[in-house]
């Protein structure tokens, strides 16, 4: 495991432990088995390390969305799908959740607020995405009403993962929802949220993939990992973005390396968008 993830992954223990603030870098230091020193390198500060703990866990989410609505192979069991995924991951992460909600530091930061905000623009398009190949022109006029509904479902039932230690049926609620969101769908005949809406409210927070943020993000992404498929692919990505010559279908073998390796998850997501593959 490399230093930077390893920081990562016992902090969070840390954090859902004892809390943010009560969580000192000594601590996690000791936790990791590694001096300041060390630490420093990944890190500036533990707000920093924070950040990127959030930033890991909304990719992991955003990414788990996406290959459910893109890669589902039965449509009749997507919506199913759709919310065992959302729901396994609130039950993972249910202790980190509520180092966020108890720590008054992190509701007032901007910077966390945007972050959640751009990331909510993202998983909004994978819900378009499915109930647009779900109902196709059906949901023509009311799709951005039933993905304000579904979002609502994600956020209301998320609070019997975070605030309860009760076992929960996840097959069985996914079941539920599902049967809900189908039902609102197929019977929705007034549309109140347009697309212009949406776009007003996420228009400050969108993070266009331009060509200089994405070698950006490939630059830093190099040194994940030391000499395999997977880099090497991203080396060649990263050729094809400075001076396109490759096929899609290359582009979508090289990208399907990335998905091979978690560290490489989100870079393979955000060029798939880039190369709209």
């Amino acid at each position: 495991m490399l230093k930077k993830q390893l920081i990562m992954e016992k902090a969070s223990e840390l954090f859902s432990e004892q809390g943010f603030e009560a969580t000192s870098v000594q601590q996690i230091t000791e936790r990791c088995g590694i001096s300041k020193g060390a630490f420093y390198l990944s890190f500036k500060t533990k707000d920093e390390l924070m950040m990127s703990i959030v930033d890991y866990y909304l990719q992991q989410f955003i990414i788990d969305i996406d290959q459910v609505v893109k890669c589902a192979s039965n449509k009749e069991t997507i919506l199913v799908e759709f919310y065992k995924s959302i729901f396994q991951a609130f039950k993972e992460h249910s202790a980190s959740a509520r180092v966020f909600l108890n720590e008054k530091a992190f509701i007032v930061k901007k910077e966390l607020f945007d972050k959640i905000t751009a990331y909510e623009a993202e998983m909004s398009t994978s819900i378009i995405y499915m109930l647009e190949q779900l109902y196709g022109d059906e949901l023509q006029d009311t799709k951005y009403d039933v993905m304000y509904c579904i979002k609502g479902f994600m956020k209301s039932y998320a609070e019997l993962f975070i605030f309860s230690d009760m076992p929960l049926d996840l097959e069985q609620l996914a079941k539920s929802l599902a049967e809900k969101t189908d039902i609102i769908a197929r019977y929705t005949t007034i549309p109140f949220i347009t697309e212009g809406f949406v776009s007003l409210i996420a228009k400050p927070y969108e993070q266009e993939i331009t060509k200089d943020a994405l070698l950006q993000l490939m630059e830093q992404s190099t040194d994940l990992t030391e000499d395999s498929i997977e880099r090497e692919s991203l080396e060649l990505l990263k050729q094809q973005v400075e001076n396109p010559t490759y096929g899609k279908a290359i582009i979508k073998g090289l990208i399907e390396n990335l998905r091979a390796d978690p560290a490489y998850n989100w870079i393979a997501y955000v060029s798939a968008k880039y190369f709209h593959i």
